[in-house]
C-alpha cells in the first residue's frame, strides 16, 4: 500500500514538473512575447490586447501558468486565434477516439500476436520454426509504417479494389464506431493491420529472447525436478516473469501512440486524429493548440507509466518487496 501511495505520489511530482517545463518552454523563453504567439501572425493591436489581459501576460509569471493550467483542464477555454477562436480542447476531444480507436485496435492485434510469436519460438528454439518466427519478425521492424501504408492503400484502394478479396475496403477516412460499428470496423482493420506489423515483430523478438534467457533460472530447473510438463513451465513460470519486460514497453509505446507517435499511420489513411492535428497545428504555427496536444500527450504517458508501474507490483512480487 505504501508503494502504491509512494507511486502515486511521484506522479503528482512529475505531472507538475512537465506543466511546468512546457509552459515555460512555451511562454516565458526570453525575448519572445508570449501574446503575439497565441494571437498569431499579423494580428491587430486590440487582439493583442485581448490575448494580453485574458490570459494574464501582464502580470506575474506563477499567475500566468496557474491561468493558462485553468484553461487547459478546468474551464477547458483555451482558444485558437489563429483558427478564427477555435476552442482548443474540445478539437482534441474531437480527434482522441479516432487515434484510441487507431492504437486500441493495432495494439490488441500486435499483443495476441507477438505472445504467440515469442512463445512458440522460444518454445522451439533452435529449430526452423524459431528461426522463421524471428525473420518474420525482423522483416516486420524493418518495414517503415509509412512506406508500408502506402502499399496497402496501393493494393486495397487501387490496383486490386474492384477484386473479391479487397471489394469491402471503404475509402480513406473514419467512421465513428457510434455511428456505424461495421463501417468503423472496415475503416480501421487495414490501418490496424499496418500499425501493429512493427511492434509485433519487436514484442515477439524481446518475449523469445526473455523466455530463452529465463529458461536457466533457479526457479525454472526448480520447476522442471518437480516434473511439470515443460508447456506448463514455459507458460506459468516463465511467460508471465516475462510480462515484466513486455508490460513496460507496452505502456511507453501505448501512450506514445495515442499521445501523437501514429501520426504516419493517420496522415497515410486520412484519420482526423491527435498525430495529424497536431501536425496541422505545427504547419499553420497555431501554438495554443500545440501547446495543448503537448501537455495532454505528456500527461496521458505519465500517466500510462504510472498505470505499468503499479502492475508490476502485481506481475513481479520481487519489486513489491524491493519497495
Amino acid at each position: 500500500m505504501m508503494a502504491l501511495l509512494r507511486r502515486l505520489g511521484q506522479t503528482v511530482f512529475v505531472l507538475f514538473g512537465i506543466s511546468a517545463l512546457v509552459f515555460l518552454v512555451f511562454f516565458a523563453t526570453p525575448g519572445a512575447d508570449p501574446t503575439a504567439r497565441i494571437a498569431g501572425r499579423n494580428a491587430s493591436p486590440q487582439t493583442m490586447e485581448k490575448v494580453r489581459q485574458e490570459y494574464g501576460f501582464d502580470r506575474p509569471l506563477p499567475v500566468q501558468y496557474a491561468t493558462m493550467m485553468k484553461k487547459l483542464f478546468i474551464t477547458q477555454d483555451l482558444a485558437s486565434y489563429v483558427d478564427r477562436g477555435e476552442l482548443v480542447v474540445p478539437e482534441i476531444a474531437r480527434a482522441a477516439p479516432v487515434t484510441v480507436s487507431l492504437v486500441c485496435g493495432a495494439a490488441l492485434i500486435w499483443v495476441v500476436l507477438s505472445i504467440a510469436m515469442g512463445t512458440i519460438a522460444a518454445a522451439m528454439k533452435g529449430t526452423w520454426v524459431d528461426r522463421g518466427l524471428m525473420m518474420l519478425g525482423l522483416i516486420g521492424i524493418s518495414m517503415p509504417v509509412f512506406w508500408l501504408g502506402q502499399v496497402a492503400n496501393l493494393i486495397t484502394q487501387s490496383r486490386y479494389h474492384d477484386t473479391w478479396l479487397f471489394s469491402w475496403v471503404p475509402g480513406l477516412g473514419y467512421v465513428p464506431l457510434t455511428e456505424n460499428p461495421w463501417a468503423w470496423f472496415k475503416a480501421l482493420v487495414i490501418p490496424w493491420i499496418v500499425l501493429a506489423v512493427m511492434f509485433i515483430g519487436i514484442y515477439s523478438r524481446v518475449l523469445r529472447a526473455d523466455l530463452v534467457a529465463l529458461s536457466g533460472e533457479d526457479f525454472m530447473r526448480t520447476a522442471r525436478a518437480k516434473g511439470l510438463s515443460p508447456s506448463r513451465i514455459l507458460l506459468r513460470h516463465g511467460l508471465r516473469t516475462s510480462m515484466v519486460t513486455f508490460v513496460s514497453l507496452f505502456g511507453l509505446d501505448f501512450a506514445q501512440l495515442v499521445g501523437g507517435g501514429a501520426l504516419l499511420t493517420e496522415v497515410v489513411f486520412g484519420l482526423p486524429g491527435v498525430g495529424r492535428l497536431t501536425y496541422q497545428a505545427l504547419t499553420n504555427l497555431d501554438l495554443p493548440l500545440i501547446m495543448a496536444t503537448v501537455m495532454y500527450s505528456a500527461v496521458f504517458v505519465v500517466l500510462a507509466n504510472a498505470v505499468v508501474d503499479i502492475l508490476y507490483l502485481f506481475l513481479d512480487p520481487r519489486v513489491r518487496d524491493a519497495r
